[in-house]
């Protein structure tokens, strides 16, 4: 079992952080519109659609020891990360999550490795966007030798093989491109699928289930 430190919030809690941040901006909904997503939901991470709000736009709102997130200099190309083929998302502007986890008994196994382990349990990888959305609400669960890989979204070249890089995100050590001034910094990355971390574990959820207020997709 993960240990996890931070609680996850209500999800009306989790709307209203969300509209503190300005998501509801960035994704081109009103506050009532993000409230109602919420409203009746039970124990489950609020996620806003990437389509809407995309992980490029809100890893900079990631906070950890008052330092703001960023994405990797080598990762310009972070939003095209979708979810895999077999990791199905609810359609629509925002859904929910459930039962997160850290993963960090499976920390030093690769992504290749720790993918049939997630799924032989009944679970499902987070995504990119997803763990970027739990650190919104729990920036506690980002620790230093226990963050985590995203490996529900991956990059599909244009011959449909996939991009070996699988997201993650951990703390920066303000070394290399980083520079200084981001050490202790929220950092979204990559790592290679055939290799293993000490320090990186592998998030994954019970299931994602479409949001049972009044927000439809705006399509």
């Amino acid at each position: 079992m993960s240990l996890v430190l931070d609680a996850l919030p209500t999800p009306t809690a989790q709307a209203e952080r969300l509209v503190a941040l300005g998501v509801h901006d960035v994704a081109g909904l009103s506050p009532a519109e993000l409230r109602d997503a919420a409203a009746g939901a039970g124990d489950a991470l609020l996620v806003v659609s990437p389509e809407l709000a995309p992980v490029s736009a809100l890893a900079p709102l990631l906070r950890h020891h008052g330092r703001p997130g960023f994405v990797v200099p080598d990762m310009t190309d972070v939003d095209d990360f979708g979810p895999r083929d077999d990791v199905p998302v609810p359609d629509g502007p925002a859904y929910l999550v459930e039962d997160l986890q850290r993963g960090d008994e499976m920390a030093n196994w690769s992504p290749d490795e720790a993918l049939p382990a997630i799924t032989a349990a009944g679970r499902t990888p987070l995504t990119l966007a997803e763990g970027v959305h739990w650190l919104l609400q729990c920036p506690g669960v980002l620790e230093r030798n226990r963050c985590f890989m995203t490996i529900g979204s991956r990059l599909r070249r244009p011959s449909g093989a996939l991009d070996a890089r699988t997201p993650a995100l951990w703390i920066s050590n303000g070394t290399g491109r980083d520079g200084r001034e981001r050490r202790d910094a929220p950092k979204v990355g990559w790592c290679w699928a055939g290799n293993r971390h000490t320090w990186l574990g592998f998030a994954s959820a019970r299931r994602r289930v479409p949001v049972a207020g009044p927000l439809t997709s705006r399509d």
